[in-house]
């Protein structure tokens, strides 16, 4: 079996390197990656009654984790910037167990992916959530961030059952 090598890493110099895809043919190419929130009784109360002193923050969230995936390749060192086709962010607040969900799409025809602009969008929008209900609840917990699937580029389809709903 043939040993993975780094991309963004340059074994003669042992030194961080942005990958040259200069060679690589512009395809369709979709992300989706998915978090969970861990909150309190008492903020999920206040959230799903509307009552949040700060006003909407899903609503601010998502708008923040769609501006925050057209900026990836500004925060990201080794990240090429990409034209951003489509972002789409749901954001579910599960009552029942005191949980916010949330899962950002990304869409864009590149020569590379847009797994970063996804994960950046879900990241985003959790930290924007926390940033307006800390003042309720500050043991929010922001977890299980990653990759649920890729389409696209030369390796195809990816899909993480690692990320599905129910294991989460």
């Amino acid at each position: 079996m043939m040993k993975k090598q780094l991309s963004h890493f340059d074994q003669a110099t042992s030194r961080a390197k942005m990958v040259n895809v200069g060679h690589k043919t512009e395809t369709t190419r979709k992300a989706t990656t998915r978090c969970i929130m861990y909150i309190s009784q008492e903020l999920t109360d206040i959230l799903d009654k509307g009552t949040l002193e700060k006003g909407d923050a899903f609503t601010v969230a998502k708008t923040a984790g769609i501006l925050a995936a057209k900026q990836t390749g500004l925060l990201i060192p080794m990240c090429h910037p990409l034209p951003v086709n489509y972002v789409d962010i749901e954001i579910s607040l599960m009552i029942s167990d005191n949980i916010i969900r949330i899962q950002s799409v990304v869409e864009t025809t590149a020569k590379t992916g847009v797994e970063m602009e996804a994960i950046v969008a879900t990241s985003i929008a959790a930290s924007t959530i926390y940033d307006m209900c800390k003042a309720v609840d500050k043991k929010i917990i922001i977890s299980k961030l990653g990759l649920l699937e890729k389409t696209g580029g030369k390796s195809g389809r990816f899909y993480n059952e690692k990320m599905e709903w129910d294991q989460l």
